[in-house]
């Protein structure tokens, strides 16, 4: 889709974008098409970057992270690994909203530690707009539609990347705060007249509070278990949900301006696809080196969060974990 602008906002929202830049950050987001789904753009991310990937074995277990899946049921992600060619390998999606790509990053960790894949790929996307209430400029102004992918591979001792550590956690007694009411089990288990609101939710002074928080403390228990200090950190790469949650969590950890990543300034925030879409800006730009050690962490609803400490691969390489990884070719849109 074509980027939005602030100036390109429906006039019935009565912004501007000195308004929508003050509290978000934004200067523009991206609409998918008429048409186009979160499958669609999952599909553009991936082509990408297996037709850049370098050789290394076939693609053994796909993991999408999203929360607009194409339908309730059943999941994207089969259909994504068909549409790529990938045969009959195993394919799930992951519903942590937009803490969803480190979770991914971490369930990719544990299947190829564990012997039981090689290489994976991990796509985040999602396609809020489909989502999103007219009316609702709160919700509106800051989410874009977007899809990033990666490959997570298997290495070798001594290469450059590597996967460290994570630091996950949930909290259900805000599950309210983020939320789609309407459309699932729990509405239509009243019937067809309590089937509930469409729309996108987000009762966002209480969701910045807590993203904050978790975000803060998340990274802090992270940094405390690899033995890193926080001036150590040579990229901090934030979940882009508004510039006042990031500079409020990159301050609070001891983390200075300079070294954190960030891109939703052009995108807004893409949910799922944030953290990849942010990689693959920074390494484009030159902003990462191999063995940068670099700091990821995220916020979603659910209420869930995340965290995840690793090292920079070489240009050459996949995403590895056990004893290496890496991110290596993050496509957009």
């Amino acid at each position: 889709g074509e980027p939005v602008g602030n100036d390109r906002l429906p006039a019935h929202w009565d912004v501007d974008d000195a308004w929508v830049r003050r509290r978000t950050g934004i200067g523009s987001r991206h609409r998918a098409g008429p048409g186009v789904a979160t499958g669609d753009l999952a599909f553009e991310a991936a082509s990408r970057l297996l037709a850049g990937a370098p050789a290394g074995g076939p693609v053994d277990a796909v993991l999408l992270a999203t929360a607009t899946p194409d339908h309730l049921c059943p999941g994207t992600a089969p259909a994504l690994a068909t549409r790529l060619g990938l045969g009959t390998v195993p394919a799930l999606d992951i519903a942590a909203v937009c803490s969803g790509f480190v979770y991914g990053l971490a369930l990719c960790h544990g299947l190829i530690a564990s012997g039981l894949h090689e290489r994976i790929l991990l796509v985040g996307a999602d396609v809020y707009s489909t989502w999103l209430d007219p009316d609702d400029r709160s919700a509106g102004v800051v989410f874009g539609d977007g899809a990033g992918a990666a490959l997570v591979a298997a290495g070798r001792s001594g290469d450059p990347g590597e996967l460290l550590a994570f630091d996950l956690g949930s909290d259900g007694a805000g599950y309210d705060l983020i939320t789609v009411p309407g459309g699932g089990a729990r509405g239509r288990a009243g019937g067809a007249a309590s089937a509930g609101d469409a729309f996108f939710r987000m009762q966002g002074g209480t969701v910045y509070q807590h993203a904050v928080e978790r975000m803060t403390g998340s990274c802090r228990a992270l940094l405390e278990r690899v033995g890193w200090d926080p001036a150590e950190v040579d990229r901090f790469v934030p979940h882009q949900a508004n510039a006042r949650i990031l500079r409020a969590v990159a301050d609070r950890v001891g983390i200075a301006p300079q070294r954190c990543v960030t891109h939703l300034d052009r995108v807004g925030n893409t949910g799922a696809a944030s953290i990849p879409l942010a990689l693959a800006d920074a390494m484009g730009r030159g902003g990462l080196r191999p063995g940068d050690r670099v700091l990821i962490t995220a916020f979603g609803g659910g209420l869930t969060w995340g965290s995840a400490a690793l090292r920079w691969p070489a240009a050459r390489e996949t995403i590895s974990t056990d004893s290496t990884e890496g991110t290596q070719h993050v496509a957009a849109r």
